[in-house]
């Protein structure tokens, strides 16, 4: 994942854009004039819908993104493109005379009741076409997502032109029973009933699924097949199929998993992650998103900290740099959580570590830990010490539930990166009463815990040579 952090691909998303616009409110009697409910409307909100969303997506993991596509002269056209144009999306959108896909929602007490779609799905026009490879051919990208919505822009002629064209990965989110359109390219997302109907075989078991599998693999010279599964997880169809569990814990809602799980592989492959390497990612993006309402996004720190919950994030994950905790803990606060941090050593972690740091995790909801470098500690504890190495420091530290993130400061106090962190609550030991606690002046809040009598590195490291 820390690789991931780094990374910035370029990526064109060429689709249907649409308007995902909603109306909520709330239903206590039926109409006089019809037996339907009347909606009382409180709330209404216009968001980025089709390919937008797998264009949020990807802003959301990092990428620099550009989209392709065809809208509407009209109202809802024009609030896609001051959309994409706020969020710093290169747009290169083509306007024809044809209505913007505009799908309204009318939700009352959570419950969808009616939706109204505003719509013309026929083929783009041939003018269309060229100017879309036009614009394709004079830039330059790491990888093309084609997301599918069936609206019209991505017709069988366009569609083959930009995979004969392009010499990046082709990946693509299909749409409708004929796959031939789709001939050529690197990679395709079907879900089940999708590859169910367009290979003609009913997905019911592994034969079936391999079967089904392999079938759109072969006939449609595809280099690899993702069939998602649902709860069951996803199938990889490259020499051989290969199933991966899914790792939602809770679903709430699976609007727009499919562009999560489609935009996840561009970025990931785009970042140099192998197919596998990149379907784990996948999994994970749709197991965050599955679990809120609505069509929605994936942050790589929800990913991360999603990773670390069902544990399996690595702890070299959790170590990190000054600017990147500075980010995490930016973005941390902007969505609510409250940010805890705590310093020491950490020489020979013991019972009173542990503790103590469970006790400051219980504060907050991201605990940071800074830990001294190790001519911090020499400075501060002599020459002997530290006992074990700034690395394997942070690695114990970081594999404790209790821990998110541990960073390593060179300083002999934290300061300059409390600084940075900017914490909502600072812990220290006890027996910093009524002592000066540095970074105090910074968090909105400071508190002192009391320590495990009787356990410390220091009596460890006695104990140890006393033995002796």
């Amino acid at each position: 994942m820390s690789h991931l952090r780094t990374q910035h691909p370029k990526i064109l998303v060429v689709g249907d854009l649409m308007v995902d616009h909603y109306l909520f409110g709330s239903c206590e009697r039926i109409s006089p004039e019809a037996p339907v409910q009347v909606v009382q409307v409180q709330k209404e909100q216009d968001l980025l819908g089709g390919a937008g969303n797998v264009v949020n997506n990807l802003l959301s993991f990092g990428a620099k993104v550009s989209v392709a596509s065809v809208i509407g002269k009209d109202s809802a056209g024009e609030w896609i493109k001051q959309r994409l144009d706020k969020k710093g999306v290169e747009t290169l959108l083509i306007q024809e005379d044809r209505p913007t896909t505009k799908k309204s929602r009318v939700i009352a007490s959570h419950q969808q009741i009616v939706r109204i779609d505003k719509e013309e799905a026929k083929p783009i026009t041939k003018k269309s076409e060229e100017q879309i490879i036009e614009i394709i051919s004079q830039n330059s990208f790491d990888l093309i997502l084609l997301s599918d919505y069936g609206k019209g822009v991505l017709t069988p002629t366009l569609t083959q032109q930009i995979i004969a064209m392009s010499n990046v990965p082709i990946f693509i989110d299909p749409k409708g029973k004929d796959y031939s359109k789709y001939k050529g390219a690197d990679l395709i997302t079907p879900n089940k009933k999708e590859a169910s109907e367009a290979s003609g075989i009913t997905i019911k078991d592994d034969t079936s699924l391999q079967q089904a599998g392999f079938f759109l693999k072969k006939n449609f010279d595809l280099k690899n097949v993702v069939i998602t599964l649902s709860e069951e997880g996803m199938a990889i169809f490259d020499e051989k199929m290969s199933k991966i569990p899914t790792f939602a814990k809770e679903v709430y809602d699976v609007t727009g998993a499919g562009d999560t799980v489609l935009g996840a592989f561009g970025f990931a492959c785009a970042s140099g992650l192998s197919l596998h390497e990149a379907a784990h990612f996948a999994n994970l993006a749709a197991g965050v998103v599955v679990g809120k309402v609505g069509a929605a996004t994936a942050t790589l720190d929800e990913i991360e900290a999603y990773e670390k919950a069902l544990g399996h994030r690595g702890a070299e994950d959790a170590i990190k740099s000054f600017d990147e905790i500075a980010a995490i803990a930016k973005r941390a606060k902007k969505s609510g959580a409250k940010v805890v941090f705590t310093n020491g050593c950490f020489d020979i972690l013991h019972l009173g570590h542990v503790k103590y740091l469970q006790k400051a995790k219980e504060l907050g909801d991201i605990l940071i830990v800074g830990l001294n470098s190790d001519s911090s500690v020499k400075r501060l504890k002599g020459k002997s010490r530290p006992i074990n190495p700034q690395y394997d420091r942070a690695y114990i530290l970081a594999s404790l539930e209790a821990v998110d993130y541990v960073v390593i400061f060179e300083e002999d106090t934290p300061y300059e990166l409390i600084k940075k962190i900017e914490p909502d609550i600072l812990v220290k030991g006890a027996d910093y009463k009524d002592k000066e606690v540095v970074g105090s002046d910074i968090a909105k809040e400071t508190i002192l815990i009391e320590f495990v009598d009787g356990k410390s590195t220091t009596k460890i490291i006695e104990r140890i040579q006393n033995n002796d």
